[in-house]
């Protein structure tokens, strides 16, 4: 920040932290629901888990649009105006009279809530210098952490105790108000926090030009692949959790939501103590580690002979994912740096594609060979991902040294 530019307001990624957290229960609301959701319906606990895959499909799609609108019109009310259109389609899900609906209700969710993590990634990664960007996105990613396990919690809560259409209409009424609190704040953005960037020529040949650039650079392509892996092994097989300490172990569909909001206490951990993590053991580090925490705590849930094991799995893999995927998050803002919001929003249609395929996958899976290998399938996905990433952000870390010298 130079000396003639006005401070960013403090309430500015508390706010996006808050609509994070909304977004994060919209992702997450529908897995201890799946139980809940078959028997309504009357169809496969596979099946039933169309409502994630179509959620993460159109998630992922989407960003193709909303990174080129964050760059021309302003990631910060893009935002916005994407949490305000949350607020519509979560309430349709919950209006939803059928199968049919509620998934189309769901498509047309993950298509709008696609506009605020990465924007709001983005954004921060515009007014923080990369030296204290970790830090920051880690303090903001409070916000999705809490709200993934909440989401899980609190569908599992409703699907005992309130039915399913309660909590999607609560959801849309979180989103009415963040944002509001959202416009509000844009409005007392200094300029450079909303600055927007002139494009010239056709938007959509422009759009394809911009992920054509960022494609081009080989740690991008590095990354996203990655991140795309991550996504189909490691959220594949979390999404399936509840359902397996349900059926495996016949806890309640609230207390296994409750198990699982402990993956978000660790995540809060990380967030906690990131600086000194990423001081003590660099991106080689956090992601290798983080790789075999995920690995081992996904093995414990998978292969545990009681059910209570999963308490501090949940929070061990929480602790190790957010070790690997926030050190993604950083390469994401920083592989594309003059194209950054449709960098990372390639970076977000990477992970949630892969999501939709994990759990697609996953969830024709447990038909044949039930949840408890599902896990044990995520669990060797994620470990080798992340030791092949470690290494090769090890050589991309020699060849800089090299250069430099």
């Amino acid at each position: 920040m130079t000396s003639t530019e006005l401070p960013i307001p403090r309430t500015a990624v508390l706010a996006l932290s808050l609509a994070a957290f909304a977004s994060g229960i919209s992702l997450r609301i529908t897995d201890a629901l799946l139980p809940r959701l078959a028997g309504e319906f009357s169809i496969t606990v596979g099946q039933a888990a169309g409502v994630i895959t179509v959620f993460s499909i159109a998630y992922g799609l989407a960003q193709l649009l909303f990174g080129p609108l964050g760059d021309r019109f302003g990631k910060y009310l893009v935002v916005a105006w994407g949490c305000a259109a949350c607020a519509v389609t979560a309430s349709l899900c919950g209006l939803s009279q059928g199968f049919s609906q509620l998934l189309a209700a769901r498509l047309l969710a993950g298509a709008t809530a696609a506009a605020i993590i990465p924007l709001s990634m983005a954004w921060i990664g515009d007014v923080v210098p990369y030296e204290r960007r970790q830090p920051v996105l880690a303090r903001f990613l409070i916000g999705q952490i809490m709200g993934l396990s909440f989401g899980v919690w609190m569908g599992g809560f409703a699907a005992d105790h309130l039915g399913w259409r309660l909590p999607f209409l609560a959801i849309g009424a979180g989103f009415a108000c963040i944002s509001a609190l959202l416009f509000a704040v844009n409005r007392r953005l200094p300029a450079q926090a909303r600055q927007r960037r002139a494009v010239e020529g056709h938007p959509l040949r422009t759009m394809v030009n911009e992920f054509a650039q960022v494609l081009s650079k080989p740690w991008a392509r590095v990354v996203l692949l990655t991140v795309f892996t991550e996504g189909a092994f490691l959220y594949g097989s979390f999404a399936f959790i509840a359902t397996h300490l349900h059926a495996v172990f016949g806890v309640s569909l609230s207390t296994a939501g409750s198990v699982v909001m402990w993956f978000g206490f660790g995540g809060l951990l990380f967030a906690i103590f990131s600086a000194t993590l990423v001081r003590r053991l660099g991106e080689v580090g956090l992601t290798c580690v983080g790789g075999i925490f995920i690995a081992a705590s996904l093995l414990t849930v998978g292969l545990a002979p009681v059910w209570w094991w999963a308490i501090p799995a949940c929070f061990v893999a929480g602790l190790g994912f957010y070790m690997l995927h926030n050190t993604l998050q950083i390469n994401a803002t920083q592989m594309a740096p003059e194209r950054r919001g449709a960098a990372v929003s390639a970076f977000a249609s990477c992970f949630f594609l892969g999501q939709a395929t994990g759990v697609g996958a996953f969830g024709l899976l447990t038909g044949y060979a039930g949840t408890q290998w599902v896990l044990v399938a995520g669990a060797l996905g994620v470990l080798l991902l992340a030791l092949n990433f470690s290494r090769l952000r090890a050589a991309a870390s020699r060849r800089a040294a090299q250069v430099a010298a």
